[in-house]
């Protein structure tokens, strides 16, 4: 097998997640060309090691192209729009989308760049920010097992776990489940703390009680201290999880899958993005709780 350090990788999308993950490649060793539509994060990777280009010399000189932008139209025009990637990759080359978008249009950017002989994984992460940062996020990755053989070292590099779902498309359905998980389960946290409190037991002790059993996740250990610290600093923003919810709700409907739970969430989320909570941190679901009964959750 080839070594994925002889080949020039090329990183599009460097926000969030897209800046320490490029920083984890460099550490690793890898030659990664990075783009972005702002200059200070291209200047930031670059001072790290890597090389500034546009996304069309991203795609004519770079072996393997990664794209880590929000939502399903960005990745379309990066790779199919006018100046689209599509049309200066050749076929031995092989595009890796991290970002998390409805599975549904990413089997239809895999079909389009098959037509030239082009590969794709969809590759989405879960773990944000602090484990964009340490290298241990959990990919999600769909496409044929010999380009995911190929790619894992690649993506090893960024992540403690690679896993492959199946075919193109499997990557991003395996990220609507997790999200659709994790939003659930900080609703759950969020009421079930605020009973406890409301009932006059003390919140940090519910949570010392109670998460080394049945009901301890991680979820939990790392949104209920936040809820009771006041902390909404972003490590998942609520309008990213809204966006992933819309995508999950977009597919049941497609597929004919009922999400009774998951749009009871996304109602929540969305009246917290309409108070001007959309760039919070998607714990802040316990400050619709907060609202309703006028208690501040452990304070």
């Amino acid at each position: 097998m080839t070594d994925l350090k002889d080949k020039k990788i090329g990183f599009i999308g460097l926000g969030i997640m897209g800046k320490p993950m490029v920083k984890n490649l460099l550490k690793a060793g890898y030659d990664v060309t990075v783009s972005d539509l702002h200059q200070e994060n291209i200047d930031i990777c670059v001072a790290a090691g890597a090389k500034g280009a546009t996304n069309q010399e991203i795609g004519k000189t770079c072996d393997i192209v990664i794209t880590m932008v929000p939502n399903s139209p960005q990745v379309k025009q990066v790779m199919l729009g006018e100046n689209g990637l599509i049309n200066c990759m050749t076929s031995d080359k092989i595009y890796i989308d991290c970002s998390s978008i409805n599975p549904i249009a990413a089997k239809e950017v895999a079909a389009e760049l098959a037509k030239k002989g082009i590969e794709m994984l969809d590759a989405p992460v879960s773990g944000g920010e602090p484990k964009a940062i340490d290298g241990t996020l959990s990919f999600m990755v769909g496409g044929k097992q010999e380009v995911f053989d190929e790619c894992k070292p690649l993506l090893s590099a960024m992540g403690a776990s690679v896993v492959r779902c199946g075919e193109v498309g499997a990557g991003n359905t395996t990220k609507l489940a997790n999200q659709i998980i994790v939003a659930c389960n900080i609703q759950a946290c969020a009421e079930a703390f605020t009973l406890a409190q409301k009932a006059g037991v003390d919140p940090h002790l519910v949570f010392e009680a109670i998460k080394g059993g049945l009901a301890g996740s991680t979820v939990m250990n790392a949104k209920v201290p936040m809820m009771m610290e006041g902390n909404d600093k972003p490590g998942f923003r609520i309008d990213l999880h809204i966006k992933d919810l819309n995508n999950a709700l977009d597919c049941a409907h497609s597929v004919g899958s009922p999400l009774p739970m998951t749009a009871q969430v996304q109602e929540i989320l969305q009246y917290l993005h309409n108070e001007g909570k959309g760039s919070a941190d998607h714990s802040a679901i316990e400050q619709y709780y907060e609202k309703l009964t006028d208690i501040k959750l452990g304070r």
